[in-house]
């Protein structure tokens, strides 16, 4: 029932702003088909204790609050769009923003890989973006490392006495960042250079995906910023009780 209500939550406001949005459609997350079998299951039993554990934990928050549940249903929101604005990087995969920087700061990480999950799956179904056999690694880089780095240097920001605006700042950031590090390794293990191995290949995909990331990781950053200062000022009630100012 939660999963159902999220599609109906955040969906159509997500496809009214991507269908007016450029799109270039030969870029997607780590395609259908370019993982193998043992990659692509290992993957997937990685990223599911996580999608299992944020499933419970947004339900205990929504039980706590109903409307909290349209504070992540606009997180929901903010990430398919996001995420589906994707410049080519390399073969294989892409750069681009992944917006589960600001979710993490509002609901913590685990309820965001219950969100990267939906949003995931609905991007390989019906855009074309990614699949559902590389599902797995996906929802692990994105959905899973991304939120768990943002939640950390949001939380360890705040503790250092640094202000609100740039703990989330460096954040969405930092939740960015992690996401193309991660994408990076699985890319690397699963293809490893003939001559200098992991370590070669992992650079070698570092290195192209860092160009167009860090900019984009920048841009991330800002407009999470903009979104969590207009919440701030028209929710601020939900975001102290969710302890996330």
């Amino acid at each position: 029932m939660i999963t159902k209500n999220l599609f109906a939550g955040f969906i159509p406001v997500s496809l009214s702003i991507f269908l007016i949005l450029p799109e270039k459609s030969y870029a997607m997350h780590i395609m259908e088909g370019y993982l193998s079998p043992f990659w692509s299951i290992f993957w997937i039993v990685s990223a599911l204790p996580f999608i299992i554990y944020g499933f419970f934990a947004i339900r205990k928050k929504i039980s706590e609050n109903t409307k909290f549940f349209i504070l992540l249903a606009m997180c929901g929101a903010f990430a398919f769009v996001l995420s589906s604005l994707k410049m080519p990087s390399v073969t294989g995969s892409c750069s681009h923003p992944t917006g589960v920087g600001l979710g993490a700061v509002l609901f913590g990480p685990t309820p965001m890989a219950v969100i990267g999950f939906i949003i995931l799956l609905f991007q390989a179904l019906l855009l074309a973006h990614g699949g559902l056999t590389t599902i797995g690694a996906n929802i692990f880089s994105m959905a899973v490392v991304g939120p768990f780095a943002a939640y950390g240097v949001f939380k360890g920001a705040l503790k250092a006495g640094i202000s609100s605006g740039i703990a989330v700042f460096s954040a969405a950031f930092a939740g960015d960042i992690l996401t193309y590090v991660t994408t990076s390794i699985q890319l690397a293990l699963a293809f490893p250079d003939a001559a200098g191995g992991f370590i070669t290949s992992l650079w070698k995909f570092m290195g192209i995906f860092a160009l167009t990331q860090i900019p984009l990781a920048v841009s991330e950053g800002l407009l999470s910023l903009i979104v969590y200062n207009v919440l701030v000022k028209y929710s601020y009630k939900e975001l102290h009780l969710l302890k996330a100012v």
